[in-house]
């Protein structure tokens, strides 16, 4: 008769649970088997697999199918690989002691990382317990040696202490400026009516005077043409009179 190795579910509604079993592949899926080699809990992280791993391999050897499920299973296992190497002792490539500590060595190795799989989901399930919660997650404080420490608190105080002198240097600088500033501003506010109103009081003859200083020139230009005009009269006035006592005569 054909036998198959298979899960039959158990377990309650959206929340399943399997047994590996060895049964007749025309029985049920959760009906009568020969033999029960395991249990495969898919609701954990990572899959929880308990697993007869010379049960399954003797199964295996005497011909019995496995489904695609439990093929992964039995490969995850180990038990392809034992597999394989009984079959490198039975072409006498190995030894029966190779044999059983690569197989050991193989086991260890691989539930050393389930171990590491399931110390990592632990931490993580703890962590987003508390950032839903509320607590407040703790800064990590930074790694630093004695001497960078030294340095850091040598550099904090050097800070500290130029900005105390910068301070006291701009106050300094400042109140003797704004002093002197008060001191200028002062009378300049008082002066400044009487600087406006004395140009007022100055224009008035600087208008005047060109006038005065003008006026005597435009008046002796037409006085130096009349004589002019007198002077070219004269000859002809004599002219005349020389021509009438000519006659006379």
């Amino acid at each position: 008769m054909p036998v198959k190795m298979r899960l039959s579910r158990k377990g309650r509604s959206k929340a399943p649970f399997y047994h590996i079993v060895v049964a007749d592949a025309r029985s049920p899926r959760d009906g009568k088997f020969i033999e029960k080699i395991g249990t495969y809990n898919p609701m954990t992280k990572p899959a929880t697999i308990e697993l007869d791993r010379d049960a399954a391999y003797d199964w295996l050897t005497k011909g019995a199918q496995p489904t695609d499920t439990v093929r992964a299973i039995l490969r995850f296992k180990g038990v392809y690989y034992k597999k394989h190497l009984m079959r490198g002792l039975k072409k006498g490539a190995l030894s029966q002691e190779q044999v059983d500590t690569l197989l050991n060595e193989w086991i260890t190795s691989k539930d050393s990382k389930v171990q590491s799989r399931i110390e990592k989901n632990k931490a993580d399930l703890e962590a987003f317990r508390k950032a839903v919660s509320g607590e407040a997650k703790k800064a990590k404080a930074p790694v630093a040696d004695e001497s960078t420490k030294e340095a850091a608190d040598a550099f904090f105080h050097a800070g500290e202490e130029a900005a105390e002198t910068t301070t006291a240097s701009v106050v300094e600088e400042t109140a003797p400026e704004t002093a002197v500033e008060e001191v200028v501003e002062a009378p300049v506010v008082e002066e400044a009516p009487q600087a406006t109103e004395a140009p007022a009081e100055v224009e008035a003859p600087a208008e005047v005077a060109p006038a005065e200083v003008e006026t005597p020139a435009e008046v002796e230009a037409p006085v130096e043409e009349v004589a002019e005009a007198a002077a070219e009269e004269t000859p002809a006035a004599e002219e005349t009179t020389s021509e009438e006592g000519t006659e006379e005569a």
